[in-house]
């Protein structure tokens, strides 16, 4: 061991001698650390990196691949040009953007005009680009499709090269590339904008170009300003109707948060008694809406519709709801909005990164944030043709000055011996610096005339004005809001169009009841042994009186109910399912029906006890136990105010059940035990309890091993037959039951 250790501390110095600046001391060798130690330095970094650039949108509207891609375009001169074709597009785009040609040209997709995912698109399309209300219409191959940049894109670009915005390598250091684009308008409210992060996520509505222009001037006026009396609300592309709510919009434009609602818009055609939907919300899709539609139409809760179908073509959406006769239009649009994705809620969450950091921020803040950007994009284009403007105010001064003397300047030129001395000369013999006398000296002998001159210096005067207002601007907030004040009100008026996405108010909206909305028949239901349900309306049940059943198995209950009735099911579990035999499809006597174990979802090995039909919870439970014991619990126990499928301890544990019986009022109960002794009770011995796990009260007394073997409620008649049986107090015992057939032996 010990030459083991020597030969190895040999080769690692042999190493580090070998390779001094590839030895690192301790590589190998493992090191423990806190969990949350390793997060922080591998996995935080990740995340930020995930936020900053790629996820999210910073003040000027766009992430970093809309901005690369738009940049890019603009580069290849797509603003004013041609289409060109969009694999052209991408492969210029991949200069700035390392990630695969997939990748970029989905995301030039969806800022296409084609695509209808913008209310504004900086994207002037031409072929397939699939649609933004459709998740299965594809959009065609980046080989097939054309694009330039459309009109409005000239406001992202104006003065870019004026120093406006910082530029930056690009990841290979070929080029630069803008770190924001210089926004003459609040791009970022203007489109919609989405984005998933790391533990956080970005929703940003678009609202319309000339609401937010007039806000955000508005704003600069007044930083008091009521926005809601501008900004009336969120502008969707697709259009669709928006539930107009004060103080809902007004929680989004203070907080960056909160629900907005959506519904669609329709049509209905009463010559071919139809609904036609036209608009959607911009949160679903046709597919979805038509899926959902029919699903419901499967499950019987919309018996109204007789078909469903998508109708878009190149006009537009347009999904039609065929109706059957006799249906009321607006009642099933109103039930539709409740039942389906035709209304839809945007969560509105204004995650938007700021100086490099995610900040969520109400739209007052937003606007706040952009008018503190665009006012240093203003300032700095100011500076920028100030320079410009004094470099060359200088070179006119220095020009007139040789209008003093062109004979002079020519003969210093001509007397001069050395090239390297014409400078030097004329700054001694006109009293001008280097720049000046540079821009003299290369000025053509044909220029140097009176009427060139007088020309070039005639500015002077008018240039010197320019600069002293570009100079009070650039020193002025106040002047330098005024100018984007003026620039947001022409973008309005050359942009600005019409809001796609109107108002509905509260008092539209009608709300359903359930009840009666669901239909009203009669219809009888079965339920075997083995936990087979069926409900065959009064027609299919008399043309076929035959039960189809599953071998061995047998019918345990039939009962005829309301189509509107809540069913009960106790089961051995101790639990209560609860549903409504709406909720069943009919079926016929030929079919097996619905499995309910599984329909339900029973735990394991659970079976049923007992079916109970109500409408109003009227009535008792009566609970009967092996032990002898019994409980009686109103059934309105049982009912809930939310809609809870299952409810559990609804009756006890404690002891084996023999039987659950639901009784509408008292009524007498027979029981057998297994010594084959009979007693007749009647329940309002049985103090109701409101505890539905109750074990309740003794009722027939059993000695030994004797169990209770069977129990069920008997009529009048029945009950007058068997009178000898009857006791007046519990508990009892009962007598020999020697004239009663043998009670039929139940397993449950």
């Amino acid at each position: 061991m010990g030459r083991k250790r020597k030969n190895d501390e040999g080769k690692n110095r042999s190493k580090k001698e070998k390779f001094p600046d590839a030895y690192i001391a301790g590589a190998g060798t493992i090191a423990e650390e806190p969990i949350t130690e390793t997060l922080e330095k591998n996995y935080m970094p990740y995340a930020m990196s995930v936020i900053v650039s790629r996820a999210f949108p910073e003040i000027d509207g766009f992430k970093p691949s809309h901005r690369k891609i738009l940049y890019t375009m603009y580069k290849m001169g797509l603003l004013t040009g041609a289409r060109t074709k969009s694999a052209n597009i991408v492969g210029q785009t991949m200069k700035l953007n390392p990630h695969g040609d997939q990748a970029i040209y989905e995301t030039m997709v969806r800022l296409a005009r084609g695509n209808e995912t913008l209310l504004h698109p900086y994207v002037d399309s031409k072929g397939n680009f699939g649609k933004a209300y459709s998740r299965d219409m594809s959009f065609a191959a980046s080989r097939y499709t054309e694009a330039k940049l459309t009109p409005i894109c000239a406001e992202l670009f104006n003065d870019i090269d004026k120093d406006t915005v910082d530029f930056v390598p690009n990841y290979d250091n070929e080029t630069t590339e803008p770190t924001l684009l210089p926004a003459a308008f609040p791009s970022i409210l203007v489109n919609l904008n989405m984005g998933i992060g790391v533990s956080m996520a970005s929703s940003v509505c678009s609202f319309n170009l000339s609401e937010v222009c007039e806000t955000a001037v508005a704003l600069m006026k007044d930083p008091s300003h009521n926005a809601l009396e501008t900004l009336k609300g969120p502008d969707f592309a697709g259009g669709g109707l928006m539930l107009y709510d004060e103080e809902a919009l007004d929680a989004v434009y203070r907080t960056g948060r909160g629900p907005i609602k959506l519904r669609a818009k329709y049509e209905y055609d009463k010559k071919s008694n139809s609904i036609v939907v036209t608009q959607i919300p911009a949160t679903t899709t046709a597919e979805a809406i038509i899926e959902k539609i029919n699903a419901l139409i499967k499950a019987g809760k919309l018996r109204e519709i007789s078909n469903v179908r998508d109708d878009t073509d190149l006009d537009g959406l347009s999904i039609t709801i065929d109706l059957k006769k006799g249906t009321d239009s607006e009642k099933l649009m109103q039930k539709l909005f409740k039942m389906t994705p035709l209304e839809d809620t945007y969560s509105c969450n204004f995650n938007i990164l700021v100086h490099g950091y995610p900040k969520v921020m109400g739209v007052y803040e937003i606007l706040n944030e952009w008018i503190a950007f665009r006012t240093e994009c203003v300032r700095r284009r100011t500076l920028f043709d100030l320079n410009k403007k004094s470099e060359r105010l200088h070179l006119l001064k220095g020009l007139e000055k040789i209008l003093l003397d062109i004979d002079k300047a020519i003969k210093i030129v001509r007397e001069t011996e050395e090239e390297a001395d014409v400078v030097p000369n004329l700054m001694i013999g006109f009293g001008i610096d280097e720049v000046q006398a540079e821009y003299v000296a290369e000025i053509k002998l044909r220029q140097l005339n009176r009427e060139y001159i007088l020309k070039r210096t005639k500015d002077i005067d008018e240039l010197s004005e320019e600069i002293e207002k570009l100079r009070e601007l650039s020193q002025s907030d106040k002047k330098i809001r005024q100018t984007i004040s003026a620039e947001l009100k022409e973008i309005s008026k050359k942009y600005g169009q019409p809001r796609r996405t109107d108002f509905y108010y509260k008092t539209d909206v009608v709300e359903i009841d359930e009840e009666e909305e669901i239909p009203d028949f009669s219809c009888t239901l079965f339920l075997t042994e083995s936990g087979y349900f069926k409900k065959i309306l009064p027609n299919s049940l008399r043309m076929s009186s035959d039960q189809k059943l599953k071998e061995g198995d047998n019918i345990f209950m039939q009962k005829e109910v309301n189509n509107r009735s809540e069913l009960l099911f106790f089961t051995t579990g101790a639990n209560c399912y609860k549903t409504r035999a709406s909720a069943f499809a009919e079926t016929k006597a030929s079919a097996m029906g619905d499995y309910l174990p599984a329909k339900l979802g029973f735990e394991d090995d659970e079976n049923i006890v007992c079916m109970v039909d109500t409408v109003d919870y009227s009535g008792y439970m009566i609970f009967i136990y092996a032990n002898g014991k019994a409980a009686k619990v109103p059934l309105s126990a049982y009912q809930t105010k939310t809609n809870r499928k299952k409810l559990t301890g609804a009756l006890s544990l404690k002891e084996n059940i023999t039987a659950a019986i639901f009784v509408e009022e008292d009524a007498d109960i027979l029981l057998r035990s297994t010594v084959n002794r009979a007693l007749v009770f009647n329940t309002a011995l049985l103090m109701p309890k409101t505890t539905r796990s109750t074990i309740g009260a003794a009722v027939m007394t059993l000695k030994g091993k004797a169990k209770l073997l069977s129990a069920r409620a008997i009529s009048v008649e029945e009950a007058e037959n068997l009178k000898k049986y009857r006791c007046k107090n519990i508990p009892a015992a009962g007598s020999a039951a020697k004239d009663l057939p043998d009670p039929e032996q139940i397993s449950f």
